[in-house]
């Protein structure tokens, strides 16, 4: 089956060093989907609650009115997010912050749902290098996120990049198994495929937007099975579905997560 957020990814050639993660590949259109984000930027902050649909069906995905979402975090603060319409709701006064653990409840059609996310610790996002190579004669560009990794072990990275103004986005995962506490060393490996007219080929003059999360590590399980289940670069919309972490078997993710940004132009 397809959900909305089993978009086409762009993955890293270099796959971090991660356990096989047993994938459930039956069908399960008429779940409740949740996508829910909390960061340390300013709000509002949104979830969004869907049905997922038969991977045989059109990417049309019904929006689930009428649920109790609340959001709180282990210091007391909480939430009752307001309905924005197309299976959206969002928070009014609700403050991300690092070091807090969060936890989103949901009520819909009868069922209770819950999840939790540990928001890390922001790590400095200093810069973006660019290189190239190539293949069959063509340039292929490549980008390598500046950044540190602190000492201690268990950190994890989501990086989601697009081009210039197109909305469709790409993502790699990474995580600190190699290179622990040391300057990063993974590039980011940007589209080159203008095989159709909706497909990506970076050329000199395009701008490439990248942000760079810092996540827990069930959000980097569910990211690393979508890298699992995407084939390899280029990836493809795939009929199953990652490991999620919201309970009552509910599909998608509940993230709390830092946000630093960078963009560069391809020179």
């Amino acid at each position: 089956m397809k959900n909305i957020f089993l978009i086409i990814l762009s993955l890293s050639l270099v796959i971090s060093c991660e356990k096989e993660i047993d994938l459930n590949l039956e069908d399960q259109s008429g779940q409740i989907v949740i996508e829910g984000n909390v960061t340390d930027q300013a709000g509002p902050y949104f979830v969004k609650i869907t049905k997922s649909v038969a991977f045989t069906e059109a990417n049309q995905y019904p929006a689930v009115e009428n649920a109790q979402v609340v959001l709180s975090d282990n210091t007391g603060q909480t939430e009752t997010l307001q309905y924005a319409g197309n299976g959206t709701y969002k928070t009014s006064n609700f403050v991300g912050q690092s070091g807090r653990t969060y936890t989103l409840k949901i009520n819909a059609e009868g069922k209770q749902y819950s999840a939790q996310s540990i928001m890390p610790e922001a790590v400095s996002f200093d810069g973006l290098e660019q290189d190239s190579f190539k293949v069959g004669g063509e340039t292929s560009y490549t980008l390598l996120p500046l950044f540190t990794d602190p000492s201690p072990l268990g950190n994890r990275y989501l990086f989601i990049y697009t081009v210039n103004n197109n909305p469709k986005k790409f993502f790699s995962e990474f995580s600190d198994n190699v290179n622990n506490g040391m300057p990063n060393q993974r590039p980011l490996i940007l589209p080159n495929d203008d095989a159709n007219a909706d497909d990506i080929k970076v050329v000199v003059g395009d701008t490439i937007h990248v942000e760079m999360q810092c996540i827990d590590d069930p959000v980097y399980t569910f990211y690393s099975a979508l890298l699992q289940l995407s084939g390899g670069p280029g990836g493809g919309v795939t009929p199953a579905n990652p490991p999620s972490n919201i309970t009552n078997g509910a599909l998608g993710y509940f993230s709390a997560h830092t946000v630093r940004t960078k963009s560069i132009v391809i020179q």
